[in-house]
C-alpha cells in the first residue's frame, strides 16, 4: 500500500513527482469563478497570482472528480502540478467538507498511478481533514493486480546498469505521499493519519477478498484468511466445518452448502478488551459464489458473483481493525461462508430445513440463499446477548433498484439505532439511506408447510429479506440489517476514491459503529 507521511517541508523546494493541490467552484456570492483552496499559496505566489487564470485557459472548473495537470513554475523542485476539483466550495471561512477532500485525495492518487512521490498540499484545517485526506490516497491508490502477468514492456531508451533496458511498471500504484500541513508534530493529527492508515489497510483487505476468484477462495480458503489474521492481532477464531455445523444443527448454511464440493463454515471472529462496557456483534453473508442453485441465475448475472461474500468481508475487515486500533468494545464478528451450487445435492425449491434456531424454513427460491446463512449466524450471535447486532449483506437486487449503485438501505428493530446507524454511515461518507420494515408483508412468507418461507411478496423484496431475518434475531436485542448490494462491486469506471470491482462497502460504517460505542455514544 501506499507509504504515507505528514510534513511541514515548503513546496518550492519539495522533491517529489508532483504537488497537487485543490481548486473548488467559487460560491455564489464569488459569481462561480474557480478558486483556488487553502494550501496552495506558495504556488499562486508563484505563478505571480495568476495560477486560476491560467488554470481556467487549461479548462478547469473546480468540478468534483476533476484533474488538471501542468508544468510546475520555475525553481520547484518538483515538474508537475496537479489541481482536482473539489466542487462547490462552502461559505467563506466554512471548514471544507471532509467527504470532498476524501474524493479529491483519492482522485488525485489514481490519476497519479506510476508515480513515486507526491505531495498533497490540500485545505487541512483539523486532524480529521487530515484523516479524510490520507483515507482518500490510501483507498484512492488501490490497484488488484495478483493475477496480472507482472513482466511489463521494457521501455525504449530506458537504461540500467551496463546500459541494459530496464523495465518499468506505469501501472504501479503511487508509491508514497506526503500530506503538507503546519502541524505534521500535532499528535492528533498523527493519530487521525494512523487511524486512516489501519482503517484503509483492512478495507483495502476486504477489497482483495472480493476481488479474489471464487476458485481460489472458497469458504474453507476465507476461513483460512480469517485465522491467520486473528493470530496476527490477538484475536479469538473459531471454526465450524460441515461437521460442525451438522452437530449444531446449522441447517441454514449446510442447506445453502449443499450442493458445493467445498463446504461451508461459520467463522466466529472475538475481540475482547479488558476496558470494554458494551458488545457489539457484526455478522456477514459470505457466499463466495452464488451461482443461484437450483434455481440458476440467468445468462449475464452470473459473473460478478464471486462479491456476494461482500458482508463477510467487511465484518472480518472490521473486526480486525477494532482490534488494531485498540478500541474499548467488545465486537464478534460471525462470518456465514458457504457457495450456493447446482448439483445433485443442492437444495431443491420446495425442501423444508431446520435452522439453528429450531425455526423451519420452507425453501421456494435457492437464489434466496443470503438469508438463510445470515440467519442461522444471527441466532448464534443472539445467544451471546450482545447490546446490538448489525448484519451485513449482497442480499437482494431489489434494493439497487431501489437505491442505486451506490447507496446501501438500512432496517432495524429500533428506529433510534437505525438513525444512529445512518448517521454514522452518512459521517465516514457512506451514502445510505434508512428503510421500513413494513409489518403488512411479513404474511407473504406464511408457509403451509414450514413456520416461514424464504420469499414473499415480490414488491418491496428488500424489505421482505429484511422482515425474514428479524425473525432470527434474539428477543429484545437491537438489530440492524446493511443490504449493501448496490455499492458492494462498482462494475463502472472509478470514481472519487472507489475502484473498480470490489469496494469494501460498509467496513467505515462498522469501525464507525464500534468507535462510538467504545465512547459511549451509541446507546
Amino acid at each position: 500500500m501506499t507509504a504515507l507521511t505528514l510534513s511541514t517541508a515548503a513546496i518550492p523546494g519539495l522533491k517529489a513527482d508532483a504537488i497537487v493541490i485543490g481548486v473548488a467552484k467559487g460560491t455564489a456570492s464569488e459569481a462561480g469563478g474557480l478558486v483556488v483552496a487553502p494550501g496552495a499559496e506558495a504556488v499562486d505566489k508563484a505563478y505571480d497570482g495568476r495560477l486560476t487564470g491560467v488554470l481556467e485557459t487549461l479548462g478547469a472548473s473546480g468540478a468534483e472528480g476533476e484533474v488538471t495537470k501542468l508544468p510546475a513554475p520555475a525553481g520547484f523542485k518538483t515538474p508537475l502540478l496537479v489541481a482536482v476539483g473539489l466542487g462547490t466550495q462552502p461559505e467563506k471561512d466554512a471548514a471544507p467538507d471532509p467527504e470532498a477532500l476524501r474524493k479529491a485525495a483519492g482522485v488525485a492518487a489514481r490519476a497519479l498511478t506510476g508515480s513515486k512521490k507526491a505531495a498533497f498540499a490540500l485545505p487541512l484545517t483539523d486532524a480529521a481533514d487530515a484523516g479524510a485526506v490520507a483515507e482518500g490516497v490510501l483507498l484512492g491508490a488501490y490497484s488488484f493486480d495478483a493475477y496480472k502477468n507482472k513482466d511489463t514492456p521494457k521501455t525504449k531508451g530506458d537504461k540500467g546498469e551496463g546500459g541494459k533496458d530496464k523495465k518499468k511498471d506505469a501501472k504501479a500504484p503511487l508509491a508514497e505521499a506526503v500530506l503538507l500541513c503546519d502541524k505534521s508534530r500535532d499528535k492528533a493529527y498523527k493519530e487521525a493519519v494512523e487511524r486512516a492508515t489501519t482503517v484503509s489497510e483492512e478495507l483495502n483487505r476486504a477489497r482483495d477478498l472480493i476481488n479474489t476468484p471464487p476458485n481460489d477462495l472458497d469458504p474453507e480458503a476465507f476461513a483460512a484468511v480469517a485465522q491467520a489474521a486473528a493470530k496476527e492481532h490477538g484475536i479469538k477464531v473459531q471454526v465450524l466445518d460441515e461437521k460442525a455445523l451438522a452437530k449444531g444443527g446449522h441447517g441454514g448454511i449446510l442447506g445453502v452448502g449443499a450442493g458445493s464440493a467445498s463446504g461451508p463454515r461459520l467463522v466466529k471472529l472475538s475481540y475482547t478488551s479488558a476496558k470494554a462496557k458494551k458488545h457489539l456483534a457484526f455478522v456477514g453473508k459470505g457466499i463466495t459464489y452464488d451461482s443461484g442453485g437450483i434455481s440458476l441465475k440467468p445468462a449475464g448475472h452470473n459473473e460478478t458473483m464471486k462479491c456476494d461474500m461482500s458482508g463477510a468481508a467487511a465484518v472480518f475487515a472490521a473486526v480486525v481493525a477494532a482490534a488494531r486500533l485498540g478500541l474499548e468494545v467488545n465486537v464478534t464478528g460471525w462470518l456465514a461462508l458457504a457457495e450456493n451450487m447446482p448439483s445433485g445435492s443442492a437444495t431443491r425449491p420446495g425442501d423444508v430445513l431446520r435452522m439453528y434456531s429450531g425455526k423451519t424454513v420452507e425453501v421456494l427460491n435457492t437464489d434466496a440463499e443470503g438469508r438463510l446463512v445470515l440467519a442461522d449466524a444471527l441466532w448464534a450471535a443472539s445467544e451471546e446477548k450482545p447490546d446490538a447486532i448489525v448484519d451485513v449483506a449482497t442480499l437482494t437486487g431489489a434494493m439497487m433498484l431501489a437505491l442505486g449503485n451506490r447507496t446501501f438501505g438500512i432496517m432495524a428493530n429500533d428506529d433510534a439505532f437505525r438513525t444512529a446507524v445512518h448517521e454514522a454511515a452518512e459521517e465516514v461518507g457512506e451514502p445510505a439511506w434508512p428503510m421500513p420494515l413494513p409489518e403488512h408483508l411479513r404474511k407473504g412468507m406464511d408457509s403451509a408447510t414450514a413456520d416461514i418461507a424464504n420469499m414473499g411478496e415480490r414488491m418491496g423484496g428488500g424489505l421482505v429479506a429484511g422482515l425474514f431475518l428479524r425473525e432470527f434475531v434474539g428477543e429484545g436485542i437491537t438489530w440492524a440489517h446493511l443490504d449493501i448490494a448496490g455499492p458492494a462491486f462498482n462494475e463502472g469506471s472509478p470514481f472519487g476514491y472507489t475502484p473498480k470491482g470490489g469496494t469494501g462497502s460498509a467496513v467505515r460504517t462498522l469501525v464507525r459503529l464500534a468507535e462510538q460505542t467504545a465512547a459511549g455514544d451509541l446507546g
